[in-house]
């Protein structure tokens, strides 16, 4: 029986509201379910989803989350950067755990390739603000900025060169990358990982708009599955410590090819407190032993880069700003369980904090509303208030059935 769907229509969107890490691919892996497309748009293997089935973790970066249903046609849109040795490893695990996905992945021939000297320019880059200011910007080092910097200056190798020799080109930005950043490129083996892609993924290339338009004539559900979050967009993010495309739904619509109008439902996902990873404003950020007991049993280490997660309390204020720019239709908020032993939870609204008292009851697990302690309702229920969007979803544990549905 359907839940979702009726509620959410058949263009739905899933986008982090804060700095990422909110659950996102929870959201998208339950909703999948009921959806017969799930299209990734933007970001890179920066990205990482965390999805819990009978107890097993599954981390993946450039896949989307609804890749464990089998049958499900998975998008990789124009707006990607895609690492191929990545990609190619998230195929293989999936097939480890049976899962075959060689005749549903559809990548788009637009989105951009990142390769490993992308990643040392990258690091290279940090290193120098490290010097200069004394304060990076947290990247992850994966490659995502300086491949977005060679699409913007239309020098990018896109999907669609997978079948041709690029060995001049990659010759040509071996010369600059040298000169520019002291990065030397390893020609053989960028060469050998486009061989292995185009052995592997070459015949998954294709025009994903048009695809993606055909499905819509004909009647197919779509799930638009963000990356990264909204306060990290490049335009409108904490700049300079954003990532490096835009995460709104606006920029997913963008890295798809589909229109405005055609969107039924825009969830946005926020954790019942806050974290952040790498440097940046943070106005609701805690310290000490508050940060390390929310860091503790939030379990808040990157899932790409195994760093600890900067922690606070929830900042309403965000959540407002998000649905502003998103136009937000629901409300996912998870890891409610994590705030199970706080006597008093601060919580950022009109730019001062203010105190709400705690439930000091356990939430794990619970899937009724009408099971949640009182204050845990009230508390849900000021998010919907001061942000006039209903909290449909409530996360309360990893594991797929731990929600609440309203």
């Amino acid at each position: 029986m359907q839940k979702f769907l009726p509620l959410l229509g058949p263009v739905s969107s899933v986008i982090g509201a804060q700095w990422g890490d909110e659950g996102k691919g929870k959201m998208v892996d339950i909703l999948a379910e009921e959806y017969d497309v799930i299209a990734r748009a933007c970001g890179g293997a920066n990205a990482g989803h965390t999805i819990v089935v009978n107890g097993e973790k599954h981390v993946f970066h450039l896949m989307p989350s609804g890749c464990l249903h089998e049958g499900k046609q998975i998008i990789l849109g124009s707006g990607l950067v895609i690492h191929l040795p990545t990609l190619l490893e998230e195929i293989e695990t999936l097939r480890g755990y049976g899962i075959d996905v060689s005749d549903r992945l559809h990548i788009s021939s637009e989105a951009h390739i990142v390769f490993d000297y992308h990643q040392e320019v990258d690091g290279a880059l940090e290193e120098e603000r490290q010097k200069k200011t004394g304060e990076g910007i947290g990247t992850t080092k994966r490659g995502i900025g300086p491949a977005y910097t060679d699409k913007a200056a239309r020098t990018g190798i896109r999907m669609e060169h997978l079948s041709s020799d690029i060995t001049s080109i990659l010759s040509s930005q071996a010369e600059f990358v040298q000169r520019a950043y002291g990065v030397t490129i390893d020609l053989d083996k960028e060469i050998r990982h486009i061989q292995a892609a185009q052995k592997t993924v070459g015949h998954m290339v294709t025009n994903t708009v048009e695809l993606l338009h055909a499905y819509r004539a004909s009647g197919k559900s779509i799930l638009i599955e963000g990356a990264q979050a909204t306060l990290l967009d490049i335009d409108h993010g904490t700049y300079p410590f954003v990532t490096s495309s835009s995460t709104t739904l606006a920029g997913a619509l963008q890295g798809l090819g589909l229109p405005p109008n055609c969107v039924t439902s825009c969830i946005g996902v926020a954790k019942a407190y806050c974290t952040r990873v790498g440097s940046g404003h943070f106005a609701t950020e805690e310290e000490g032993e508050v940060a390390e007991r929310l860091r503790s049993r939030g379990g808040e280490y990157g899932s790409t880069t195994g760093r600890p997660r900067r922690t606070g309390w929830l900042n309403i204020d965000d959540l407002k700003f998000g649905t502003a720019l998103n136009g937000h239709t629901h409300w996912n908020i998870t890891k409610l369980d994590v705030l199970d032993e706080e006597e008093v939870i601060p919580v950022m609204t009109n730019n001062h904090m203010t105190e709400i008292k705690g439930w000091k009851q356990s939430t794990a697990g619970i899937t009724d509303w009408n099971a949640l302690p009182e204050n845990a309702r009230k508390y849900i229920e000021i998010i919907e208030k001061e942000t006039g969007v209903p909290v449909s979803m409530i996360g309360t544990g990893q594991g797929r059935e731990e929600m609440i549905l309203r």
